[in-house]
């Protein structure tokens, strides 16, 4: 071989060499990337973690939260706010009746027709509408004005339906943020919630605003109710079974109502109900204690948001905030590694992955994950590898369980309070035979987190069995309540008349 064969094959080798060691640090390199991002997750899961004993630790501090809320104004983060609402429909009512609902997402409008038995309850004209965003943060006058024009034009569609001329239309308003009761017809806003900022309504009676509305409409409506969304849940499933007890909604927020004992709440001695209770929405959102598992990720979103250090439960287990928190694990594991591929701006936009992305993202069945791409590849996220897919899936369900199994844990603060958990019977010295004997509970649930998403679901109604236990579980039904707010909030105002 000549000199020349010899140093070109010495090079050849050497070249070779070079490129074997260039490729050899590329894999430690991404192995290091892969590493570090795997201990992202693993950081998220054990910060996310609720353990049935941590669970427990929650329910004790709901049911302690509730009992303070109870015995003063402002003694606890929970409202405990007073509904005057203490008779449910009892399935006699006759008539049709209106009921409008402004939610966080959506609007609702429909009329309801009921023939004197639970049997005959017709729900007509559904109408469900998002809310125009510039409503959001516009004036107390532009927001009723709209809500008014959108009852004149759904009664347009009636012609000569169900109102002969010159009756009167009797309306329901399911109002879903924070409002101080003085009856069943009127309330002042608290604060906003949701998204919401008309900062000028914050005071005002809510029920007047829409009835003011309506009359500069020429409406010949009358207002006669107005509730949260959680009552008229409860009163919807109260129709249909009487055990129930408890109303929950986890939708764009998330809040619970009870039916009390008026005895028990202590604020507002001397108040006296023909029923002995009364229904006390409780502004659950607003719950929380050193026990929630809080992490890095929480911390930012509360930080960043328009109602910082408020809202600390409904910012962990409800649909507006659900997706931030997975868009925000995927950011910070985008800026520890090159997995995500180049950086996407849309990404990292607040709120952008919205949860039913998150929802459909998690139930994707597909073998390759193909929603889960679709999903990434329209917030700037393309070519991502099947094992990237992977991992943000089990992003999700990491958010998703700890969400689901603190609602549960919520829900069984409310049971502990009003003694249906089982534990009384056991402080109380009850024997096993006599805790069986307690009382069936139903919890009507709505809303379109817990709707539309069969993950938090499962993971929801899995944690209540464990934290009550297989026997007191076995008395606690869970009901799901298809636009139980406005229906149910139509049959208050069907009870107020019968």
């Amino acid at each position: 071989m000549g000199k020349v064969a010899v140093a070109f094959a010495a090079a050849a080798v050497v070249a070779a060499c070079s490129v074997a060691a260039v490729m050899v640090r590329r894999r430690v390199k991404s192995r290091r990337k892969w590493r570090s991002v795997v201990e992202i997750l693993k950081e998220l899961e054990e910060g996310c973690d609720t353990p049935v004993g941590r669970l427990r630790q929650v329910v004790d501090a709901m049911a302690v939260e509730m009992h303070a809320g109870l015995a003063s104004e402002g003694g606890s983060k929970l409202k405990m706010l007073l509904t005057f609402v203490h008779e449910l429909p009892k399935g006699t009512e006759k008539g049709t009746y209106y009921a409008l609902h402004l939610g966080g997402t959506y609007f609702r409008i429909l009329r309801v027709h009921l023939g004197g038995e639970r049997s005959y309850l017709d729900v007509q004209d559904v109408e469900r509408h998002p809310i125009p965003s510039h409503l959001m943060n516009s004036t107390s006058e532009v927001l009723f004005n709209f809500l008014a024009f959108s009852l004149e034009k759904f009664i347009e569609k009636e012609g000569n339906g169900s109102n002969s001329q010159g009756v009167k239309r009797e309306l329901a308003f399911t109002f879903s943020f924070p409002v101080k009761h003085s009856s069943i017809s009127s309330g002042v806003l608290i604060k906003w919630t949701k998204g919401f900022e008309i900062s000028e309504m914050v005071g005002k009676d809510i029920a007047e605003c829409l009835q003011v509305a309506l009359n500069r409409r020429g409406l010949d409506m009358h207002v006669a109710v107005l509730v949260n969304d959680t009552v008229g849940a409860l009163s919807l499933g109260y129709y249909h079974d009487p055990d129930t007890v408890v109303a929950v909604v986890f939708g764009t927020g998330s809040n619970a109502c009870y039916l009390e004992r008026t005895d028990a709440i202590i604020k507002s001695q001397g108040l006296l109900t023909t029923s002995g209770s009364m229904v006390v929405n409780m502004e659950w959102g607003n719950f929380w204690s050193s026990h929630l598992p809080r992490t890095s990720y929480d911390i930012d979103l509360d930080a960043e948001s328009s109602n910082s250090n408020d809202m600390g439960f409904e910012k962990m287990i409800s649909g507006m905030y659900l997706g931030d928190i997975v868009r925000r694990v995927i950011v910070r594991m985008s800026q520890e590694s090159d997995i995500f591929g180049p950086s996407s701006s849309l990404l990292s936009e607040p709120y952008v992955l919205r949860t039913n992305l998150v929802s459909a993202m998690h139930e994707d069945d597909t073998p390759e994950l193909q929603e889960v791409a679709r999903i990434l590849k329209d917030l700037g996220v393309s070519e991502v590898p099947l094992k990237v897919r992977k991992l943000v899936v089990k992003v999700c369900d990491v958010v998703t369980r700890r969400a689901g199994r603190l609602a549960a844990a919520g829900i069984a603060g409310i049971l502990k309070k009003i003694g249906r958990d089982g534990s009384g019977g056991i402080t109380s010295g009850r024997s096993r035979s006599e805790i069986q004997m307690q009382k069936r509970t139903v919890v009507a649930v709505e809303g379109g987190l817990y709707m539309n998403y069969s993950m938090f679901r499962e993971y929801m109604d899995e944690a209540l069995v464990e934290i009550l236990g297989e026997e007191v579980s076995q008395y606690v039904v869970v009901k799901a309540m298809e636009d139980g707010s406005s229906i149910g909030s139509a049959l208050l105002v069907a009870s107020l008349q019968s």
